[in-house]
């Protein structure tokens, strides 16, 4: 008789990460690793207060090609592509898989970018995380859920850059963690795949640094 995982439950088979290291760059990627994937995913999709922002690019406003939500502790404010993030609350069924996650990447988070990709129109372009906001000395953790998506990662600067991207395709339950100093040296993007139709929900696991906390 096969045991079914619950939804938290850490002592779920967890493999060690694949690998992979560039100059100045440190990838960690386990695949598959939320056994509890299809229960996550049924549950963001209906618990996220999931928003579309409006974006200024040449004098002109854009909707922002995926829906998102900004989670965090007490004063983790963020804010990207001059999108200043309203920060909602961890839920419980976040705040659980934020400690899971803190245990397989060996880091605390205090805030969390979840980006809902409502099929394979829905992207994000190149960019690093690296606003000032952002600890540089904490790693980004990205947990996938629902379709196949392609992550491409590119040096910053030309004279570094490699023969082509480096390229994943994070599938259901992939957890990746870029760890330093990859923001500060690489770029990363979850390109147009027309001929995806369904949803990826990607969750990034973030550290704020403490002087940017604002105390109220």
């Amino acid at each position: 008789m096969t045991e079914q995982l619950g939804l938290f439950d850490a002592s779920a088979p967890s493999p060690g990460p694949q690998w992979c290291r560039r100059n100045g760059l440190l990838v960690r990627h386990w695949p598959g690793w939320a056994a509890d994937a299809d229960a996550l995913l049924l549950a963001l999709r209906e618990q996220v207060p999931w928003k579309q922002d409006q974006i200024s690019l040449y004098g002109r406003t854009h909707p922002l090609p995926r829906l998102t939500c900004w989670i965090g502790d007490p004063g983790c404010s963020y804010t990207y592509s001059g999108v200043a993030n309203r920060l909602e609350p961890w839920s419980p069924l976040l705040a659980a898989l934020r400690a899971r996650v803190e245990t397989a990447a060996g880091c605390r988070f205090n805030s969390l970018l979840l980006n809902r990709y409502r099929d394979g129109r829905d992207k994000i372009d190149w960019h690093a995380d690296d606003e000032r906001e952002l600890d540089p000395e904490a790693a980004i953790a990205s947990l996938s859920l629902g379709a196949t998506r392609t992550f491409r990662l590119r040096p910053k600067h030309p004279e570094e850059a490699a023969p082509e991207p480096i390229s994943y395709e994070l599938g259901h339950g992939d957890l990746l963690v870029m760890d330093p100093p990859t923001q500060q040296h690489w770029l990363h993007q979850i390109p147009q795949r027309l001929r995806v139709k369904q949803e990826r929900i990607n969750l990034t696991f973030r550290r704020i640094r403490s002087e940017m906390i604002r105390h109220v």
